[in-house]
Formats: structure tokens, C-alpha cells, sequence
């Protein structure tokens, strides 16, 4: 029976996601638990430090749900692009099979990190809405198109991040230290809107502080943001950086599997 590629395409993003799932959730003791663990304890903690400041709400938002829907928003950009960046080389047994491409386990990897991501925030906010407070998104439509945005840049900076680790090995301590300066610019810890305009400007120039926003708006329409935002910023970058990393895929293919 002759099956046509994007039959043969589904069948392996489905087994590479199966493989990967089962990885992530049972490759050492608790795996699971710790999935669920960093997010929480990054939030407790920022949640500890403005109670300690007597910070109550920020843009008219509850400080506490502030801090967490955007540390879930930005956990979701990292996590998929750090989980993208390592497909290839944590895969490259699998390329010993025609069938299976260096783009595969970028795509199972992306797809099961949201899903995983999805289960964790739902578990998060679920537990703060019972203890009283108010995680309903008011727009749910705009926290979808931004979360979606967030997860395609975080895909194509994978992709790009990948190729450009494989090709210069030092790339990888540079790609790490970079998270940091983004957790920091991105808006997760203190609003921006409290910086002033000269440097606000620049920070705006960052396409995951307009994801963060618009995650927050859409949860809460009075939500006093910054302005300039701007969701098609967001998918213009994150479209840019899906094509760059296709393009770097297909260019360099041959080196990704035979290394």
C-alpha cells in the first residue's frame, strides 16, 4: 500500500510525540511534578516579594494574577524554545530512518510542550480561582491569538536556535544566557508601563513584551497596559522566525543528521 507523505508526515510527528511525552513525564522520578513545580515556585516567590513590598495591584490588576499569567505567558515562549532547540540533536538516532526529518521532533516537540503547558496553567489558575481569586480571561478570543503568537515565535526562535548550535558550539552558552535579559526586559516581574518612555521604547521593541501584555489584557479589560501594542508586531515577528528557521532547516540539512 502506497501512503502519500503527509500520511507517512502524521504518523511520525505522532510517534516522535508519543516517545516525547512519555521522555518528559517519566524519565526520572517526578518528572511531572517538577513540570508543575518551577512555574509555581517562580510565581510564590515573586508573589512573596511584592507582598513584602505591600504591592497590591498593578495597572488595577490583582498584583498575585498579574505575576502569574504573565510568568504562564512567558513559561510557554521558554519552554518551547528551549525544547525545540535540543530536537535535533536529542533526536539524531531517529535520522537513521528515511521517514523522519530534523523538522519532525521540532513540530512534536512545539506541539506536546503546549499541550503540557496548557494542562499546567489550567491546574494553576484553577487552584487560584478557588482560593478566591479572579483567573476568568474576560477576552478569551485575545488571550488565544496572543498565547498562539507567543508559541510561534517561541517554534521559529527554536528552529533558528537549533540550526545556529550546530553549526558554532558556543552558540549554546550564548542562546542560554540570553534567557535571562529576555525574562527581565519581557515585562514578567514589573510592568513596564513603569519604566520611562525613552527606555520604554526599546524594551517595546521586544516582541514577547507584546505577547505578555495582550495575555494580560485579555484576561482583564481594565487592565491599564502600555501602549503600542500591537498583535500583528507579535506575529510578524514570530511568522519571520518560523521562515528564517525553515529556510536554515533546508539549507543545512545534511549537516543537522550527519554530525
Amino acid at each position: 500500500m502506497i501512503r502519500n507523505p503527509l500520511s507517512v508526515s502524521f504518523s511520525v510527528w505522532r510517534a516522535i510525540f508519543l516517545r516525547e511525552a512519555l521522555d518528559r513525564l517519566f524519565d526520572m522520578r517526578g518528572a511531572w511534578f517538577w513540570l508543575l513545580a518551577e512555574p509555581v515556585l517562580h510565581i510564590g516567590f515573586m508573589a512573596f516579594v511584592f507582598s513584602i513590598m505591600r504591592v497590591r495591584t498593578v495597572g488595577n490588576v490583582d498584583v498575585f494574577v498579574w505575576i502569574m499569567v504573565g510568568m504562564l505567558a512567558f513559561f510557554l515562549f521558554r519552554r518551547i524554545a528551549v525544547q525545540v532547540s535540543y530536537a535535533v540533536d536529542c533526536n539524531r538516532p531517529l535520522f537513521t530512518y528515511r521517514q523522519v526529518k530534523p523538522f519532525d521532533p521540532a513540530i512534536a516537540r512545539a506541539v506536546l510542550e503546549a499541550f503540557l503547558m496548557a494542562i499546567i496553567s489550567t491546574f494553576i489558575l484553577g487552584t487560584a480561582a478557588l482560593l478566591g481569586h479572579d483567573t476568568f480571561p474576560g477576552d478569551s478570543l485575545l488571550v488565544m491569538q496572543a498565547v498562539f503568537g507567543l508559541w510561534l515565535f517561541g517554534f521559529g526562535y527554536g528552529l533558528v536556535a537549533s540550526v545556529l548550535m550546530e553549526l558554532v558550539a558556543e552558540m549554546e552558552h550564548v542562546l542560554k544566557i540570553l534567557m535571562l535579559p529576555l525574562y527581565l526586559i519581557s515585562g514578567v516581574i514589573w510592568p513596564l508601563s513603569a519604566v520611562p518612555h525613552p527606555y520604554r521604547d526599546i524594551l517595546m521593541i521586544n516582541p514577547i513584551a507584546h505577547g505578555l501584555e495582550l495575555v494580560r489584557l485579555g484576561f482583564f479589560p481594565d487592565y491599564h497596559t502600555v501602549s503600542g501594542l500591537s498583535m500583528q508586531y507579535l506575529y510578524a515577528w514570530a511568522v519571520i522566525s518560523v521562515f528564517l528557521g525553515l529556510l536554515l532547516y533546508r539549507r543545512f540539512a545534511l549537516q543537522l543528521v550527519m554530525r
